[in-house]
This record gives structure tokens, sequence and C-alpha cells, in this order.
């Protein structure tokens, strides 16, 4: 088989909006951010004057920006309104609709705190030698080895974003039925280490590639997809209190560690839906239904085994189907199921395109 194309990788220059439109199409709801800052743009002058809840507010069912990470939307043509509106937004990803937990190292050069501040609730004997330790990469890596798993700053298989100031964000995809709050690496109530902090529900976090006053957000490695969160690390985010438990939802079955092969996988089903999503560009003559098939076909491959749930294989083929024939729902629905049954016969199943 040949080698596909990389298509998924955020393009080099990208402007904001190509940027936002990039994530939206991953199925991340996005909002705008202050041009240069990583703060969510400003509510409209009626919302600054009057508090009240976001869920309640008439902004966001109208399509504007208010309330940050409240706001967020994978709808294209809003994201395109809103970048008309201002073009140099910076965008954010809202983590919890997303489905997402980032961790967010801190590279801030700082006298450690106390011992028992530096991995909550893992007594660091005084016998050990903290001489060096400084920021986040320093305590993710110590509570990695306590655990004798890899360092998650190391790891090739998932998304990886080095900050402007020099930390880093590791993005990692959550198993079905599985919450998780958002902390700092400093809090009180709940943190996973000193410098560590935690982006999940009621969170966001700068999308790859945007620029800051203070530098960019560069991705690191050629992989664009996060990886599932590991199940050493979701155990310890259930230790430290970061789990929220769901009455709708039974706990989750949490995936192996992610392989590279299984990781490219996964980058090509991103390349096939947008291809189907490409297919908006016309009406017909752009087989449709066959790229959506495929991508059907091969996300059906990674559900049976066990890389993606059902549920989120289904939203990201109907939101991108959906998105080029808004029309043709019922037709959609057919194919996307008739697709992920054909590609649960084949496990990790990958159909390149021409």
């Amino acid at each position: 088989m040949s080698r596909l194309p990389e298509t998924s990788a955020v393009p080099p220059g990208s402007s904001p909006v190509d940027t936002a439109i990039w994530c939206a199409r991953r199925g991340w709801p996005v909002h705008p951010l202050v041009p240069g800052l990583k703060v969510p743009a400003a509510n409209c002058p009626s919302c600054r004057k009057q508090s009240h809840p976001a869920e309640h507010c008439s902004c966001l069912s109208e399509g504007r920006w208010c309330h940050g990470f409240h706001a967020a939307t994978t709808d294209l043509a809003r994201i395109r309104t809103w970048w008309d509106t201002q073009p140099r937004f910076g965008a954010a990803v809202s983590c919890g609709p997303a489905r997402l937990v980032v961790l967010d190292v801190d590279a801030h050069a700082n006298t450690y705190p106390s011992r028992e501040r530096l991995l909550p609730g893992v007594p660091i004997p005084s016998a050990i030698d903290l001489a060096g330790l400084e920021n986040g990469y320093h305590t993710l890596a110590l509570l990695a080895a306590y655990r004798k798993q890899p360092n998650p700053c190391a790891d090739e298989a998932t998304l990886r974003v080095e900050t402007a100031s020099g930390g880093m964000h590791i993005w990692y995809a959550l198993p079905a039925g599985m919450r998780f709050r958002s902390s700092s690496g400093a809090g009180a109530k709940a943190a996973l280490a000193w410098q560590v902090d935690v982006r999940a529900e009621r969170g966001y976090v700068v999308a790859p590639g945007v620029r800051t006053r203070k530098g960019a957000y560069r991705p690191v490695g050629t992989v664009r997809t996060p990886a599932p969160l590991p199940e050493w690390i979701a155990n310890e985010l259930i230790r430290t209190g970061h789990g929220i438990t769901s009455p709708c939802e039974p706990p989750g079955k949490i995936p192996r560690p992610l392989d590279r092969h299984t990781a490219a996988r996964i980058d090509g089903l991103t390349r096939l839906l947008d291809d189907v999503q490409d297919c908006a560009a016309a009406s017909e003559g752009t087989g449709f239904t066959s790229k959506l098939n495929v991508a059907a076909f091969t996300a059906g491959g990674l559900v049976a085994a066990g890389r993606m749930s059902k549920s989120e294989a289904v939203a990201r083929l109907t939101h991108a189907a959906e998105a080029a024939r808004p029309t043709q729902q019922r037709k959609i629905a057919r194919t996307i199921r008739d697709g992920l049954k054909a590609g649960a016969t084949r496990p990790l199943h990958l159909e390149g395109r021409s």
C-alpha cells in the first residue's frame, strides 16, 4: 500500500480561520480568543453588563461567541462568520464536548513547594534527592517513573503541542463513559501534579498552530490525532479527584495504549473524513457515497478493535457527511450503518486514497 499523503497536519502558516476549521472538522468545538492572547473573546455589551448563566443566554442560540467555551461550535458557517468579523482571532478547543483530556505541562522556573504538594497523594521519601526539579516536565516524569510507565511528554503516539511559554499540551481522547473535570496543578481540591494542569470538562485549550504575542503553539512530531487516554493516567485522574460520575453513563472500558500503527490508521480516518466533507464544494460528481462508505468501513474496523467507541465513530461520520450533504440524512445514516457493520469484520482495516 502506498503511503497516504499527510493532509491532516496543521498547515504551516495557516490563517487563524483555517486553524479553527481544521479543529472543527475533527469534531472539536472551537471558540475565538482575543487576538494575540489566550483568553476568550469578550462578551457582547449586553452580557458584560448583566450577570446570567451561560446556558440561559440567548446569544449562544443566536450564533454569537459570548461566554467563552460555552459558545464553542463545529458549525463551519458560524466559524467563518466569527473570523470574518475579526480575522485575527485565535482559536481554542472546548475539551468537554470534544471528549478530550489535555495535560497542560508548565515550564515556569519556580522553587518547588513542599514534597506533599508535588504529587498529591504520593509520598516522596526525604531520601530522594529532588535537586534540579523545577517544573511540570519534572513532576510528570516523576509520577510516570513511580508508576513504572512511559513519560507522557515523550508519547509520540499522540498529539503534543509545545506552548508559547515552553510548556507542553499532551492531548488524549476519552473512552466512552468516562468524564473528568479540569484542574490547576496548584489546586487544593484536585491536582494531578505540581505545574501540571488538566484541561477537561469546563475547560479549553489553545488550538495547535495558534500564534500569540508570546509565541506560537507548535505541534511536536508528526502525529496530529489524540490517542486514547492511557489506563494509568485515567486511574491517576480518578485517584486525584478528577472523575465525574454520570448517572446516565456506565463506566467505560479503558483501551490499551495506542501504538504507532493504530495512530497512523486513526490519522487515516481523519483524512478520509476530510475527503467526505470536501464534497460540499459540488452537489454531484464527487463520489460522496463511496467516500463515506470507505470512511465508515475504516471507522468500523477501529470500533471492532476497541480503538474508538461506536458513538464517537457515528458522530464523526455524521458530522462530516451532513456538512457536505445536509439534505441526505436518511441516506447518510444508512451508508454509515452499513459501512460500520462491514468494517467490523476487519478490525483496523484502512483504505487509502488514490
